[in-house]
């Protein structure tokens, strides 16, 4: 039997599949599942996302718009949502690229800061893991210091630095 080694624990290379159901930092009952067909839950979220919630020009702003992002998101990728109740207020996404699968990730601001973003993404990972993928990437802000460390508490590695963004990749 192979021991587990610090960094193991530290960057599991299994991930929970969802569903899955945890008690956020707020004392909230949140539910984390995959999602296929129905946009509209989605975009109701992304319509409440005030300026600041928005990085890399992404959600979009209007309505239309949100909506046929929301579209490309289920049709194209493996989806990921956090609820509260009827509501879902986070969602993740990882969009295969060829060998690679690139992956998004929003909490609604009244939600943040809670720990709903860290169980959300080892939740998408884990789909992933379930689907036959075997590598993602992400782009950040650099200025966008939670992400960063929510990224590299899921095992994630700065692998480009270029302007203002980073690349940021792991194995999975």
């Amino acid at each position: 039997m192979a021991l587990a080694s610090d960094s193991d624990h530290e960057h599991p290379t299994q991930f929970p599949r969802p569903p899955t159901r945890i008690t956020d930092q707020a004392d909230r009952s949140i539910s984390i599942d995959t999602h296929a067909d129905d946009p509209e839950p989605l975009v109701a979220m992304y319509e409440r996302f005030d300026e600041e919630s928005r990085a890399q020009g992404l959600p979009p702003r209007q309505e239309p718009r949100i909506r046929d992002w929301v579209s490309l998101l289920l049709e194209d990728g493996y989806n990921v949502v956090a609820r509260h109740g009827d509501d879902v207020v986070g969602h993740a996404a990882l969009v295969p690229h060829d060998d690679t699968s690139e992956l998004a990730i929003f909490v609604h601001p009244d939600y943040q800061s809670a720990g709903i973003g860290t169980h959300l993404i080892r939740g998408l990972l884990g789909h992933g893991q379930s689907r036959g993928l075997t590598h993602v990437w992400l782009s950040v802000a650099r200025t966008n210091r939670i992400a960063m460390n929510l990224y590299r508490s899921a095992g994630f590695e700065t692998t480009l630095r270029e302007r203002g963004e980073y690349e940021m990749a792991r194995s999975i």
